[in-house]
């Protein structure tokens, strides 16, 4: 069993930044893929960024590209997610989530564990 486990959100105003953290224990991290998704009150969850199990390939949401980076340190077994210029639209309870299967990244139904989220609210 995977478990993962989010921290770093919080409330922020707006041109701001955080970075979201992501612990995962129970298996080896360097076997999963990760990804970040985030999910607004009202709203389907929706992939905010994903990254391979070697960090080598990386992908990030239209809408978050050039703000959002993915990374991850196998030494931790963390995963990451910097956030600058945070818009109001940006908040979400935002989740982590692990795989084993590279394909289908950007698809929340692949993912075989998640954390419990990590509320992120960005005031105008």
């Amino acid at each position: 069993q995977v478990q993962l486990v989010e921290s770093g959100g919080g409330l922020v105003q707006a041109g701001g930044s955080l970075r979201l953290s992501c612990i995962v224990s129970g298996r080896t991290f360097s076997n999963y893929v990760m990804g970040w998704f985030r999910q607004a009150p009202g709203k389907e969850r929706e992939f905010v960024a994903g990254i391979s199990w070697n960090s080598g390939t990386t992908s990030h949401a239209q809408s978050v590209k050039g703000r959002f980076t993915i990374s991850r340190d196998s030494a931790k077994n963390t995963v990451f997610l910097q956030m600058n210029s945070l818009k109001p639209e940006d908040t979400a309870v935002y989740y982590c989530a692990a795989k084993l299967v590279f394909r289908g990244l950007q698809d929340a139904t692949s993912y075989d564990y998640w954390g419990q989220g990590t509320q992120v609210t960005v005031s105008s």
